[in-house]
């Protein structure tokens, strides 16, 4: 972290400084770039084009249904909800930030997707002829995965930053994302239909070297709000249930026709099933009482669907999705235990929602999971025609062995993690820059900075600290238990 510590020092903002670059300004300034760039450069593909008919006669397609948005859009719709609804509520447990975490969230995706059509357009969609990007249903749900590394990274500095600073954040993250995305999938030629390296892996880095590099030493300021009450904790429930219904539809929203999609369903909905259980399990296991903590069971239950995206549409079987989320289930949740106290005190990293335990460590896991069942792919197990469409064995890689695949999966994670780590630290200290209105170190986790309130909010007296969603309460709760007697 010596590294990380002297371009902290180099990049460290001045204390009196009247610059300030405004929302307003910029949501204006970014919108209309965009209506320009969208003008130039984007246009309808050929299924959402008027000429769909014509394109329909040529190729002897008998029916309307067969258009791709009939077979892309249910997965769109459950991706979507994710972004919106999932990430967005999950992001409400504060007692005090639930505007800033469901609004922000709102922020950042409504802002990041525009943009990633126009970056992964770039990379994958653009019509040389022409010039122009061609964009149908499967870019919509490219757009939201690429939003979601974003959301993951928002977790780590949560109520720690000013909007401006999470439109920074969104600015480059989009761009990196893409460009590590061409990277692993295209030349690498990686397979990650979940997304675990390019979407999870990515982001978690992405975020915690931005937390480490924006690291406050008087957080402690705002320690009355860092943490939950009942009713935040509940909301925040409520975005990991559409989470966890909704996550087999993210893991095979973009992957093929048939079978694929098909066991990248069954392959997610297994993983989540059994992290479930071992999440109960060791939560329990590991607080006094017996008791469950309910950071555990808002975040850890979901790292079974993060581990599996990488493999969710190889042959892992039913049993094998199991074993990856009871793993994930013990290794996600001792994180939060464990890990999140340590890189605090060690590593100077404040990861407010525990993306580590959710996204890092589980992407990774992900990664290593597929790079092992790509390696161990045979005829025996996938036909022949099987395992040229699963792995796409065709034009330049048609000479492929699926021992040498498993050192391409192995290879995207590196890269995943290279481009997160080392673009998280770049733009960490851009977001050091003294113009972006942060809060203060007695302000963070608190929407009275950027919201207006309901005036019967802006007077509450302090709350007695129920849940910091990291540490444990039972200290709290028995010195509270000493005051009453």
């Amino acid at each position: 972290m010596g590294g990380v510590q002297s371009f902290r020092e180099l990049c460290d903002r001045p204390k009196n400084t009247n610059v300030r670059l405004s929302l307003p300004a910029v949501c204006f300034v970014w919108q209309i770039a965009m209506i320009i760039l969208f003008g130039i450069f984007i246009r309808y593909d050929e299924e959402s084009d008027a000429h769909w008919i014509e394109h329909r006669k040529h190729k002897n397609i008998s029916s309307d249904i067969e258009n791709d948005f009939y077979f892309r859009y249910p997965s769109f719709q459950d991706v979507h909800v994710m972004i919106f609804v999932g990430f967005g509520f999950l992001m409400t447990f504060l007692k005090r930030y639930s505007f800033g975490g469901v609004g922000f969230n709102f922020l950042i995706a409504a802002f990041g997707l525009q943009w990633a059509l126009l970056m992964q357009g770039w990379f994958h969609s653009l019509d040389y002829t022409d010039g122009k990007i061609k964009i149908g249903i499967e870019n919509l749900i490219n757009a939201d995965f690429c939003v979601a590394g974003c959301l993951i990274a928002y977790g780590a500095i949560l109520g720690k930053v000013s909007p401006v600073q999470l439109m920074v954040l969104t600015l480059f993250g989009i761009t990196l994302f893409a460009v590590e995305e061409f990277i692993i999938l295209n030349l690498i030629h990686a397979r990650d239909a979940g997304g675990s390296m390019v979407i999870h892996t990515f982001g978690a880095y992405y975020g915690l070297s931005i937390s480490a590099m924006l690291y406050r030493p008087n957080l402690d300021q705002s320690s009355a709000l860092h943490g939950s009450v009942y009713h935040s904790d509940v909301f925040a429930m409520i975005g990991t249930l559409y989470l966890w219904m909704f996550w087999p539809s993210f893991n095979s929203a973009i992957t093929d026709h048939g079978d694929a999609q098909h066991r990248a369903a069954i392959n997610t909905y297994l993983a989540l099933a059994a992290t479930v259980l071992t999440t109960m399990a060791i939560s329990s296991l590991f607080q006094k009482h017996g008791k469950l903590d309910m950071v555990h069971i808002q975040n850890s239950t979901l790292a079974g669907g993060v581990a599996v995206g990488t493999a969710a549409e190889f042959m892992l079987m039913p049993y094998g999705s199991l074993i990856v989320g009871f793993c994930c289930g013990i290794i996600s949740t001792l994180g939060y235990i464990y890990l999140t106290p340590f890189m605090e005190k060690y590593l100077k990293i404040q990861d407010t929602c525990g993306i580590h335990n959710l996204h890092g460590m589980p992407g990774v896991i992900g990664g290593i999971v597929g790079a092992i069942t790509a390696a161990a792919a045979s005829e025996a197990v996938y036909g022949q025609e099987g395992l040229i469409n699963t792995f796409d064995f065709v034009g330049d890689f048609k000479d492929m062995v699926p021992s040498k695949q498993g050192g391409h999966q192995a290879a995207g994670i590196c890269v995943a993690v290279c481009f997160g780590i080392g673009g998280g630290v770049i733009v960490g200290g851009i977001l050091r820059l003294p113009i972006w209105g942060d809060p203060a170190d007695d302000s963070c986790f608190d929407d009275e900075p950027y919201w207006e309130l309901p005036e019967d909010e802006e007077s509450i007296p302090p709350i007695v600290q129920y849940n910091n969603h990291m540490r444990n309460k039972d200290v709290v709760e028995s010195n509270f238990s000493m005051e009453q007697h």
